[in-house]
């Protein structure tokens, strides 16, 4: 099914959260707004904020032999270990990062759950691209949490490993999906500023967890497009999404 037949609700409400509520509560906060979405409590909510930092591993990750390790690993260096509900593997994610969680109500939730992630890396890479990134969708070979709607950056620095599975492609965006009988959500992870914590926190948590990447793969839209912040790419994406919908800011 193309991404062409998935629709944007006309209007969203806008919430800009100024301050996180803790790692573990801004990931619950994002599951009580499906919750409310499914219960007709709220309608097609947009929310966004920077988080704490956290390592979100993915319910497979808890499932591994190394887990315990890696979860004092992603403390030791001051990330909060976190399981979420949606899918993929461990993910890193700090302050100089965007998180937009896209909540809908939607009878058929499932009906157009795998276009909803080309539609939304479209929108992201075009977001970036906006800014000056050489921004494109597809799964970069030994990434972090492999995805085949990696939104990446191209034009960064530096040499593969040796066996050419690196062509130059960072992650700048990272995304999940939860969907429930009635609504779903969409977060999104896009890192901005700051990668090398990200790039440090990730190698040991991989080693601990036994999961072959490439950490050249990791960075931030700023390695590409030098001194660009949070705020300057929450307002590209919010410019992305008014090209497409109206937007209601709540807060």
């Amino acid at each position: 099914m193309s991404a062409d037949l998935v629709s944007m609700a006309p209007a969203l409400a806008v919430l800009r959260q100024e301050t996180s509520l803790g790692a573990a509560a801004d990931l619950d906060h994002g599951l009580s707004l499906l919750a409310a979405a499914r219960a007709g409590e709220i309608g097609p909510t947009l929310r966004l904020y920077r988080p704490k930092p956290t390592m979100a591993f993915g319910q497979r990750d808890a499932n591994l032999p190394g887990f315990a390790a890696a979860g004092a690993a992603a403390a030791a260096q001051g990330f909060e270990p976190l399981i979420r509900k949606a899918g993929g593997r461990a993910a890193a994610y700090h302050p100089g990062c965007l998180i937009v969680d896209h909540i809908e109500p939607l009878p058929d939730a499932m009906v157009h759950a795998k276009p909803r992630f080309r539609y939304f890396g479209d929108l992201f890479a075009e977001a970036l691209q906006n800014l000056g990134v050489d921004a494109g969708v597809g799964e970069i070979p030994r990434e972090y949490c492999p995805g085949e709607y990696t939104v990446f950056g191209r034009g960064a620095a530096g040499t593969d490993l040796g066996d050419g599975s690196w062509d130059g492609r960072i992650k700048l965006v990272g995304t999940a999906q939860r969907v429930v009988s009635g609504a779903w959500l969409f977060s999104s992870v896009i890192v901005v500023e700051n990668s090398a914590p990200l790039r440090s926190v990730l190698t040991d948590c991989y080693a601990a967890l036994g999961l072959d990447w490439n950490p050249l793969t990791a960075g931030g839209a700023a390695d590409l497009v030098h001194g660009l912040t949070v705020d300057e790419v929450a307002a590209a994406v919010l410019g992305a999404y008014a090209a497409r919908t109206e937007l209601n800011v709540i807060n």
